[in-house]
């Protein structure tokens, strides 16, 4: 979605305004969802006619903890492996090596039992509602089925529907239409609905707003806040728009060709930015004060993202970075923190407020 410069900002005011405080940092100290040393490898072919295979690494050495309650948003730009990433989480893409744990165990390698159960407890919101929902189904048949499926079909199946469709602000009259008849905000509240009807663990959104409107968006960020304060949600929230993950996320992971190349808490990646892609990304976010707005520093990327097929030596981003000197051809920097207070993929972090 492309907007101009006044639309983004208005869209962040309105979120800035309405949106629901997001929940807490959760205090347990055991993560719900551990991914550790994620790599994935597709292979390719250059050519029109069945040229050489090569690969592209689509994801490299991704780790983080989710826990109990809390949102990790994952940022970056289009094709730095934030999908890949979240479709791992659920094991519907297999890593090429790495594990994911849910509770403790590897979502892999389960028996078609666990594997069912499994899929109870990991649910994922798409980013086209309208591609995500069969037009040839009722949002009835849509919600009914995977209580069917999983053997929750019973005389309070009626019932249960009417509450999923109270739960995302629809009326039980919404249960007999079919997703052409409904606005794009509203058939994602379905595909929400959908996914929080078997009672998750944890929902993977991706990029859950980023096909609506800007004035849709903050009554659906509300409402996926809203449902994770009643039901105990955690939530890895996959975005490209950082106006949103600033509302909704309590961590914070930025992806650059697929690494993670910050992270930290929310405060920590919004107001003490280390890393020159996460302020980058930050200085292009637009704020509502015309005398701020005026008065902020610009960085501007130069040139586009490498190919992941040959990814540059060393840190990925140092063919854009300003920064970059001989040493970030030679060692890939390693995420750990390096003074800044929260872990950093940089060989010159500094903290630099760009917001």
């Amino acid at each position: 979605m492309t907007l101009n410069p006044s639309a983004e900002a208005a869209g962040a005011a309105d979120l800035q305004e309405t949106a629901v405080a997001a929940a807490p940092t959760a205090t347990a100290t055991e993560p719900v969802l551990r991914a550790e040393n994620l790599v994935k490898v597709f292979p390719v072919r250059r050519g029109s006619f069945g040229g050489a295979k090569a690969f592209v690494q689509a994801v490299s050495d991704v780790s983080f903890e989710l826990l109990p309650g809390e949102t990790l948003g994952l940022v970056g730009e289009s094709g730095c492996g934030k999908s890949t990433t979240g479709r791992m989480l659920l094991d519907l893409l297999h890593p090429t090596s790495g594990t994911v744990f849910f509770e403790g165990r590897p979502v892999g390698g389960r028996s078609g039992r666990e594997e069912k159960d499994l899929r109870k407890r990991l649910q994922i919101v798409f980013q086209d509602p309208y591609a995500s929902l069969n037009p040839r189904m009722t949002v009835e048949a849509t919600l009914s089925e995977p209580l069917r499926v999983h053997g929750l079909w019973d005389d309070t199946g009626p019932q249960r529907i009417r509450d999923l469709l109270d739960l995302v602000g629809l009326s039980p009259e919404h249960a007999r239409r079919y997703p052409h008849e409904f606005s794009g905000g509203q058939r994602q509240r379905v595909g929400i609905a959908r996914a929080i009807a078997l009672d998750p663990s944890v929902v993977v959104l991706d990029e859950p707003v980023s096909a609506l409107d800007v004035s849709i968006q903050a009554g659906v960020v509300n409402l996926l806040t809203e449902l994770q304060q009643r039901l105990g949600l955690s939530y890895v929230f996959i975005a490209h728009d950082l106006s949103v993950v600033r509302h909704i996320s309590d961590r914070v992971a930025v992806m650059y060709l697929g690494k993670i190349v910050e992270t930290g808490t929310r405060h920590e990646v919004y107001t003490k930015s280390s890393h020159p892609y996460t302020q980058a990304l930050l200085s292009a976010v637009p704020v509502p004060d015309p005398a701020h707005e005026r008065s902020r520093k610009r960085i501007v990327l130069q040139g586009d993202p490498p190919s992941p097929i040959d990814p540059p030596s060393g840190c990925r981003f140092r063919t854009r970075c300003p920064k970059a000197e001989d040493i970030c051809a030679e060692e890939e920097p390693e995420l750990i923190d390096r003074g800044t207070g929260h872990p950093v993929a940089c060989h010159f972090a500094e903290v630099e407020v760009v917001l």
